[in-house]
């Protein structure tokens, strides 16, 4: 008998899980500054079975100054969101970012994520309008906070990665 009938076996089927082979993932985009916002509120107009968009409508506090984990997300209806309850019901948290833009607001999601243990991604555009120093300006904020980081050429290419990501 070969292994696949074997496999398929009614001896077999007792070792079978009735269950979906997966569950829908829970994303989280979240742009991280203004030119990115935009980005992210034309990929939500799009079918999505598991995203939720977000975006970081504060910037990081200066030197001096008191700063809360609440009330700096918003989605984009312009409502408030808390960082950590979004954190927790995530699988996978998508930061998008525009190249030579100040990114610094991805240090206290990244930490959020791994405190968390929820994966990051990290999608970067504009880099081909910018100089390199620009570009490695921005990379230098997000490469500790994102497991994957990609520089996308397209506004198309994230809405090609976050299907790809099953959002």
């Amino acid at each position: 008998m070969s292994e696949s009938a074997s496999a398929t076996s009614a001896a077999e089927a007792r070792f079978r899980i009735d269950d979906a082979n997966s569950r829908p993932r829970a994303i989280k985009v979240i742009a991280l500054d203004r030119p990115s916002e935009a980005v992210v509120k034309r990929l939500a107009q799009l079918s999505w079975a598991s995203a939720t968009f977000l975006t970081a409508v504060a910037s990081v506090p200066r030197a001096g100054e008191r700063f809360s984990v609440q009330g700096w997300l918003g989605d984009l209806a312009g409502h408030t969101k808390d960082l950590i309850g979004e954190i927790d019901s995530a699988d996978l948290v998508v930061m998008v970012a525009t190249g030579g833009e100040n990114v610094q607001v991805a240090s206290i999601i990244g930490e959020a994520c791994s405190l968390k243990r929820v994966m990051t991604t990290a999608l970067v555009l504009g880099a081909t309008s910018i100089s390199d120093a620009a570009l490695s300006q921005t990379l230098a904020q997000l490469r500790p906070w994102a497991l994957m980081l990609v520089i996308a050429s397209a506004e198309e290419y994230i809405a090609d990665m976050l299907a790809a990501l099953r959002a």
